[in-house]
């Protein structure tokens, strides 16, 4: 099996290997089944945090069989698992599905070789592609899961491997800035000077380009940016991480739309109605985006209206009293 160089799974999942037993899975599917917040809701199982499908079947029919009693109960509605482009095979995808599994996650992280190969990735672009294809065909809710920031990447690749994905049409994607974690064979190259993670500005502002051109082909971002976990926060040595890091890109976002609308106005009185569900987003991180609009001049004669009756995500303007 690799060992990528970003990779040290303990302090990304908080977990050892071996900790995940039948009897851990079951009594933690009951305990959340006994709190549940969301009544109603779906409940899934996943197994994240490192390739499932590389582990024996022996190991991976375990857990999944400690579900099943979940799922003829109706308890449990699927499983999804996490897994590396190179470790399925068509064989292995009828026997998950006859297990209950339903959604499978992709760890592509690049879509350029060059990158793959530098970070000791052990597959290229076209076995991701392929088993992109492979999934869908067989009729899997398909997920990508990408880093950014990986040494030797460049904007212009990332950009290309982006657009490589959208023709794919995975159901849905997750966005993760490239931290170095203590342990990772990376750590070594950022210490001997060889590696240089992305500044958070410049994370924020590819993971938004990035954002815009899934949502147009209609690929939904369902996360950008690592969960908070106590083991991670204490092993990261630098990286883009920042727990609001999905809200900065959001508010980047709102950001240049909002300054896309005003200078739309040429200067004219008008209102900017913004859905009172993203106030926080559109003041952006720390105020950031209305100090940005000010400091653009884009406020001088402008009310910002936060309306609770319009649909998150929606921002318009309004023309002033005597205006145009």
């Amino acid at each position: 099996m690799h060992r990528c160089v970003f990779c040290n799974q303990h302090a990304i999942t908080g977990l050892s290997a071996g900790t995940v037993t039948p009897v851990v899975v079951q009594k933690t599917i009951a305990a959340h089944l006994e709190r549940r917040r969301w009544p109603g809701r779906e409940v899934q199982v996943a197994f994240y945090g490192g390739s499932f499908t590389a582990l024996a079947w022996s190991e991976q029919e375990v857990l999944l069989d400690a579900v099943s009693p979940f799922l003829a109960a109706k308890t449990v509605a699927a499983i999804r698992l996490s897994t590396r482009p190179d470790c399925l095979d068509a064989p292995l995808l009828e026997k998950l599905a006859g297990k209950g599994v339903r959604i499978i996650e992709l760890g592509v992280q690049s879509m350029d070789d060059r990158v793959l190969s530098r970070c000791r990735r052990g597959h290229d672009a076209a076995a991701s592609e392929g088993a992109v294809n492979l999934l869908k065909e067989r009729g899997f809710t398909t997920g990508v899961q990408l880093l950014i920031g990986l040494p030797g990447e460049c904007r212009a690749g990332m950009m290309a491997g982006v657009r490589r994905l959208v023709r794919l049409r995975p159901d849905f994607v997750r966005i993760y800035p490239a931290v170095v974690v203590a342990g990772s064979p990376m750590a070594e190259d950022y210490r001997a000077g060889i590696f240089r993670p992305l500044s958070l500005a410049m994370a924020v502002l590819q993971v938004a380009w990035m954002k815009r051109v899934f949502t147009a082909a209609g690929i939904p971002v369902v996360r950008m940016g690592l969960q908070d976990c106590e083991s991670l926060n204490g092993s990261i040595l630098a990286g883009p991480h920042h727990p609001a890091f999905g809200e900065m890109v959001a508010g980047r976002l709102v950001f240049r739309e909002a300054r896309r609308l005003l200078r739309s106005q040429a200067g004219r009185a008008c209102s900017l109605l913004v859905s009172a569900r993203d106030t926080s987003v559109f003041l952006g991180h720390r105020r950031d985006n209305h100090r940005r609009l000010r400091q653009l001049g884009l406020l001088d004669r402008t009310e910002i209206v936060f309306d609770p009756l319009l649909e998150r995500g929606t921002m318009r303007v309004v023309q002033g009293e005597g205006e145009g």
